[in-house]
């Protein structure tokens, strides 16, 4: 290791840039859903060395966009070509000329993110030193790099590195106390302290293995307190609420299709009403049926008598919610012409009636809006999701509080990846429904990573999780991110379940960042002695 270590402090120029994407791409088999944790610890040193052997430049430009942040640009390319390769399935729906720039986009958004990285290791660079500091140093500056690719130019916080620290039920626990951006700070110190091992720079040997040891006994210590809360807390199901959840699989490149639009009502409705087994009731037990993301994909006033049929085969007191398009209205109650339409969440009544709605108020650039539309437009470039001018984005947040009916609050698809930005309603929700439309990316890992995610935010508020996708994952999840019923990828039919209460509120919602912040505070003061050296040495 002694060899490896001093390779990637010396290398340089094309042997230095591929050796990061190199460490960076096997660093990204350590996301979901692969969770090769391994992997993390032998990729992070190799970013801590290449750090050690960057040169050291005296102006801020030269410091801001020097060989320290080409070095983190390396890496994250790495990282996120293999963590989000996924996002090219995407192309293949419609096929044609967007084949041809399927790697461009993939590697354009790899590259795009790895900005963020890059500034990171620069910022880290500038409070580097031969000790323990620096590795502080890292996990504090890429923390804030991940923080910053979370919320800037409306965030894109998928695969945090935080999310390598929560393979399983136990790790995941940790999440309610410091929530995943937490989680990244802890993953990117234990991941880099193998570089406080080697080379070993006349150490002695317990100076240079204890920082390793204090890593796998903080990891430890994560687990253990992970099954002692699974093992201690307990979840108690809602009463008189039953849930059942469709999964029609429809084929994207089909879904918005005219021709298509009674066969996919036709489907639902007889997804909705078959027995899965000789008990099973249909609706005659169920409290809420719950189609996926745009299951409904037309306008209501467009189809009448499919709606007649909707209308007819809902038992009386029943809730559906699915996702639909909705027209946008005036005062006067007619429809605003030329205005874009919603992407929403609609609930009807058992007589078949829109008793209430919400907007997906954070939409996806590219996929559901177009930035600089017009001027993009020009060059043929449109939005990936159907409609002609994009979606307009709702209001705001809020609660479907429907009678008899425990408060629910409606997310749609990407909406569910932001930790601690679900908005101010979740306090006050009961539990959590998700409608998404994966179909995009069938036959990809995205599907089982967007679940994951899912499933974190559901430890983090304290709050079971419904999600119901067209292709899949749907599931129900409790407040401790156990899945308590699930279908899994590209199965059709359906699940029924009832979700658990909220359990008492966790740390991190009732706190949201600030332990982070204490925890990035801690690190800043632990690398502080890297930044007087460094001052010294330009006086």
């Amino acid at each position: 290791m002694t060899a490896v270590a001093e390779f990637a402090m010396l290398a340089h120029g094309w042997r230095r840039i591929l050796m990061l994407v190199v460490a960076g791409a096997l660093a990204g088999s350590s996301a979901p859903p692969i969770f090769f944790l391994v992997a993390l610890f032998l990729a992070m040193p190799v970013l801590v060395w290449a750090l050690d052997g960057a040169e050291r430049k005296r102006s801020v430009r030269a410091s801001v966009l020097g060989p320290a942040f080409r070095i983190g640009l390396a890496f994250g390319f790495g990282y996120f070509l293999v963590a989000l390769h996924w996002i090219g399935a995407a192309f293949f729906v419609d096929g044609g000329w967007l084949l041809v720039v399927m790697p461009l986009a993939v590697a354009g958004l790899a590259l795009l993110l790895s900005v963020f990285w890059g500034l990171g290791t620069a910022l880290a660079h500038l409070f580097w030193s031969a000790g323990p500091g620096r590795i502080f140093a890292l996990a504090t500056a890429l923390t804030l790099a991940e923080l910053a690719r979370g919320y800037l130019f409306t965030g894109f916080p998928f695969n945090l590195l935080g999310y390598t620290l929560t393979a399983n039920p136990e790790m995941m626990q940790a999440t309610s106390l410091v929530g995943v951006y937490g989680l990244t700070f802890v993953a990117i110190l234990i991941a880099a302290t193998p570089a406080l091992v080697w080379p070993a720079a006349e150490r002695s040997l317990i100076a240079r293995v204890l920082p390793l040891f204090a890593a796998f006994g903080l990891l430890a210590g994560q687990i253990a307190w992970g099954n002692f809360r699974l093992n201690e807390t307990q979840t108690e199901p809602f009463e008189d609420v039953v849930l059942r959840i469709v999964q029609p699989v429809i084929p994207q490149d089909v879904k918005w299709q005219t021709f298509a639009r009674e066969e996919t009502v036709t489907r639902l409705l007889d997804l909705s009403t078959m027995q899965t087994n000789p008990d099973d009731q249909g609706l005659g037990d169920v409290t809420h049926l719950i189609w996926p993301e745009a299951a409904i994909p037309f306008f209501l006033s467009d189809e009448p008598e499919l709606l007649a049929r909707i209308a007819r085969t809902l038992p009386d007191d029943i809730w559906l919610l699915t996702g639909a398009p909705r027209q946008p209205y005036g005062a006067n109650g007619e429809i605003v012409p030329g205005a874009k339409p919603f992407n929403s969440v609609l609930a009807f009544n058992g007589e078949g009636e829109v008793v209430t709605s919400y907007d997906k108020t954070h939409l996806v650039p590219f996929g559901e809006y177009l930035p600089f539309g017009d001027f993009l437009r020009r060059f043929g470039v449109t939005q990936l999701v159907e409609g002609s001018q994009g979606w307009a984005a709702g209001a705001g947040r809020r609660l479907l509080e429907l009678p008899g009916s425990p408060a629910i609050l409606p997310l749609v698809c990407y909406e569910i990846v932001f930790p601690g930005g679900l908005g101010a309603p979740v306090a006050d929700a009961d539990f959590i429904l998700v409608v998404t439309n994966d179909a995009w990316f069938d036959g990809s890992i995205g599907l089982a990573q967007h679940f994951h995610h899912a499933r974190v935010r559901a430890v983090e508020e304290g709050k079971s999780m419904v999600r119901a996708a067209n292709s899949g994952i749907s599931a129900i999840v409790d407040p401790l991110g156990r899945v308590d019923a699930m279908m899994g990828e590209g199965m059709v039919g359906a699940i029924k379940g009832t979700p658990a209460k909220p359990i008492a509120p966790t740390f991190f919602a009732q706190y949201r960042h600030w332990p982070l912040v204490g925890m990035l505070i801690l690190g800043a003061l632990a690398s502080l002695p890297g930044w007087r050296r460094r001052l010294k040495r330009l006086d």
